[in-house]
């Protein structure tokens, strides 16, 4: 992992802010988008995005969207048609989806969300293209984080989106010509200088970065630990290191999905117990649908991106995050995150946690073992 200097990067929360920052990007490109998505809904959200995507193609940019066959099965045919229609190469990861099989290949996913437009503008996070207030059997809207990005570190993000959409063409034996990479000489002229580093997970060299770097920044903590995470089923590692570092008198809290989407989330509450008896204070979210993969620690180092803290993420997906060392950034995710907790976080004692239904604590055991059960049937080493 490398940190590069000389950065622009803006907080985006939910679509609300990430969409018009997205489609105005995407209107002013002038040579090239590549959009990576696991969710892409034929919503309110995604037809703008669309229409966006479609009017830039028409006025000679090289449109390339990347999706993800199961996230995004459901995009109509009809609308996939009317994409590429319009001038937009458009692929699917992994389209074979099949629910009878547990091949590794089958459930390596990409579930990175990463737009890089004219090699000058990238859009990093957690957030699909799909609408706020598409929520089925959830509150909306839901809460989620993205950052925009200009400066020093687009090469590395541009060179990764690139090489993965060659990849794919080789792998799917696409006709979908792209004109050879272009060398963008662009020089950032901003007045900001944060430090960041582009952080991804793929099954080839970096099976293990986005959790190291967690482990780093947990391990060498100083005074506060803040995890705002939806999906939260840490391994062994991980959990050691957040009880070591509340041992050693750092705050550590954390602030997770309250309303749960499927059974397997109830794997989460297999920890209460042994987080809250180790001083980890637990939230959980239950005033909406809160999709967010978010830290910050020291109130300096941070992290965003699409990496949930739960094997799927950590074993299986393809992942992107961003990592940033800068004291501002930090301080304004840190209040947002706050307020969340605030305004919809429910804190979970210890005294409560004993008293909770004993099938509810049960339960929570039996999602956890499925959850073992899962990663021993497929072929994974259990070293988290």
């Amino acid at each position: 992992m490398r940190f590069i200097s000389g950065n622009d990067i803006k907080l985006l929360r939910s679509g609300l802010e990430y969409f018009p920052a997205l489609e105005q990007a995407i209107q002013n490109a002038a040579s090239e988008i590549y959009l990576q998505a696991y969710i892409y809904e034929h919503d309110a959200s995604g037809i703008r995005i669309g229409n966006a995507l479609i009017e830039a193609a028409q006025r000679g940019v090289s449109v390339n969207i990347l999706l993800d066959g199961f996230g995004s099965q459901y995009l109509p045919k009809r609308y996939v048609q009317t994409l590429r229609d319009a001038g937009i190469k458009l692929m699917f990861y992994r389209p074979k989806i099949s629910p009878w099989t547990l091949k590794k290949n089958r459930l390596r996913r990409l579930h990175s969300k990463v737009t890089v437009v004219d090699g000058t503008i990238a859009f990093v996070g957690g957030i699909n293209i799909i609408d706020d207030n598409n929520s089925p059997n959830q509150i909306p809207p839901r809460i989620d984080y993205a950052v925009r990005i200009e400066g020093n570190l687009l090469p590395a993000i541009s060179a990764s989106v690139h090489k993965l959409w060659r990849r794919m063409q080789l792998m799917h034996l696409h006709s979908l010509y792209v004109p050879p990479i272009k060398e963008f000489h662009h020089k950032y002229h901003g007045t900001s200088n944060i430090k960041a580093a582009f952080v991804i997970r793929d099954n080839i060299l970096h099976r293990h970065d986005i959790e190291n770097a967690y482990l780093r920044a947990i391990r060498t903590a100083n005074s506060e630990i803040l995890i705002a995470n939806a999906y939260f089923i840490p391994g062994r590692k991980f959990r050691k290191a957040l009880i070591e570092a509340a041992k050693r008198g750092i705050k550590v809290r954390l602030l997770l999905q309250g309303r749960k989407e499927y059974f397997l989330m109830f794997a989460t509450h297999a920890f209460y117990n042994e987080f809250l008896n180790n001083g980890i204070e637990i939230y959980e979210y239950r005033k909406s649908f809160m999709h967010s993969k978010v830290a910050v620690i020291d109130t300096f180092w941070t992290t965003i991106g699409s990496s949930n803290i739960d094997p799927f993420s950590l074993l299986l997906a393809r992942e992107a995050n961003i990592i940033i060392q800068d004291k501002t950034f930090a301080t304004e995710l840190h209040t947002d995150i706050e307020s969340l907790i605030q305004d919809g976080g429910v804190k979970i004692t210890p005294q409560e946690w004993v008293k909770a239904s004993i099938i509810k604590r049960v339960a929570s055991w039996i999602a956890y073992g499925a959850v073992r059960l899962f990663l021993g049937v497929i072929g994974h080493k259990q070293e988290h």
